[in-house]
């Protein structure tokens, strides 16, 4: 099975492609949780700096010292712009702009000047081609399998491991800096290991999907989990679950529309994001549009039983309690006033008395009086 899979392009591509988002979105989520979602691009675009500096120093295209280049310069990247930042007379976002625009031009200025000669393809390290990664293969256990699949796997293995056993000293240093280290995490030292982790992904989903379609896979699923959840670690499942079925819709529409790969799997992240944006349960559009129209309903409800409960027993009551009277005393349009009733009777809060009256019951009358009580004093 496992040889049919990596005989597979199409396979070996959805995996890979998935092992992106899942390795980025795990990593992501608390980047999105911090609102420094742009750390992302920030390194994605500036590590390319450590990569250049590793090649001049070791003129070596496969030197294992380029991941520890991309992570020191993502730290860096993070550290100036902090920098930048406590300075109070830039804010984060220019500090962030001005910071991996200018790592990320000398990194362009560096191939030109000193390996303008040498294969290094910053057109490929920007947009990447995911649909040859099954061509370059390592032998292994007797099967030939994509170094991109291994590379990237091993990084999602990492970043699972790295928020698995880290990960109440994450959740406490994201959501309560003070409190984690009142109890003796340090904030800072977690959060620069989290983007030396984010470095490294970087470097090794440049040859898949690239620096700029990086960021998509980073930041769109976590941000479409944030949206689905409250929970910090249904968020991290809802990222890998959008990652997967990203690379695999992404795969099948990009085949189907002779496209780009990458670039289709980012389109249908993003088509994830809009959905959980329109239809989420708490925070989408849909969700929050019922609760206003539920809340308004509520309200008019209860403003009908006070209204009942007001003109009990009071001079020209008989007219103030006819359903016929209610659209020009409360101001409410037919059909509104037709729902409203019809909801009041079904749930037993008032009855219709003679006349075409309304009248409350005993439970009507109690959550009448629950609302006017605080202004009771």
């Amino acid at each position: 099975m496992i040889a049919s899979l990596l005989a597979s392009p199409g396979a070996v591509i959805m995996v890979v492609g998935a092992l992106v988002g899942i390795a980025s979105s795990l990593l992501g989520a608390f980047l999105v949780l911090r609102r420094s979602s742009m750390l992302a691009d920030a390194i994605s675009h500036s590590v390319l700096l450590g990569i250049v500096v590793v090649f001049l120093l070791t003129r070596d295209h496969h030197s294992p010292w380029f991941i520890l280049g991309a992570a020191a310069v993502g730290v860096l990247t993070v550290a100036l712009t902090e920098l930048l930042a406590s300075s109070k007379r830039v804010k984060i976002d220019a500090a962030i702009g001005l910071v991996f625009t200018f790592l990320f031009a000398l990194a362009i200025l560096l191939i030109n000047l000193l390996a303008r000669n040498v294969h290094i393809d910053t057109h490929a390290v920007l947009l990447g081609e995911i649909s040859f990664v099954w061509l370059d293969t390592t032998p292994l256990a007797g099967l030939e399998v994509p170094k991109a699949l291994l590379s990237i796997g091993a990084v999602t293995l990492i970043n699972a491991l790295f928020v698995t056993l880290f990960y109440k000293e994450l959740k406490l240093a994201t959501f309560d800096p003070g409190l984690a280290a009142a109890l003796g995490f340090s904030p800072t030292l977690i959060f620069y290991l989290l983007l030396s982790l984010t470095s490294i992904t970087a470097v090794t989903a440049f040859e898949a999907v690239g620096a700029i379609l990086l960021i998509a896979f980073v930041i769109v699923p976590p941000a479409a989990g944030y949206l689905l959840t409250d929970r910090l670690w249904l968020m991290l499942l809802w990222g890998g679950l959008i990652s997967i079925a990203s690379s695999i819709l992404g795969y099948l529409a990009a085949v189907a529309l002779d496209a780009s790969i990458s670039g289709m799997m980012a389109s249908v992240a993003g088509g994830f994001l809009a959905l959980a944006f329109l239809a989420g349960p708490r925070y989408g559009l849909v969700a929050q549009e019922l609760r206003r129209r539920r809340s308004r309903f509520d309200n008019a409800e209860r403003m009908l039983l006070v209204h009942l409960y007001q003109h009990e027993g009071q001079p020209g009551s008989q007219e103030e309690r006819r359903v016929a009277a209610l659209a020009s005393h409360l101001r409410w349009r037919p059909r509104e006033i037709s729902h409203l009733l019809q909801h009041s009777l079904d749930h037993g809060l008032v009855t219709r008395g003679p006349s075409d009256t309304l009248l409350l019951t005993p439970k009507g009358r109690v959550l009448a009086q629950e609302v006017l009580e605080p202004w009771r004093g």
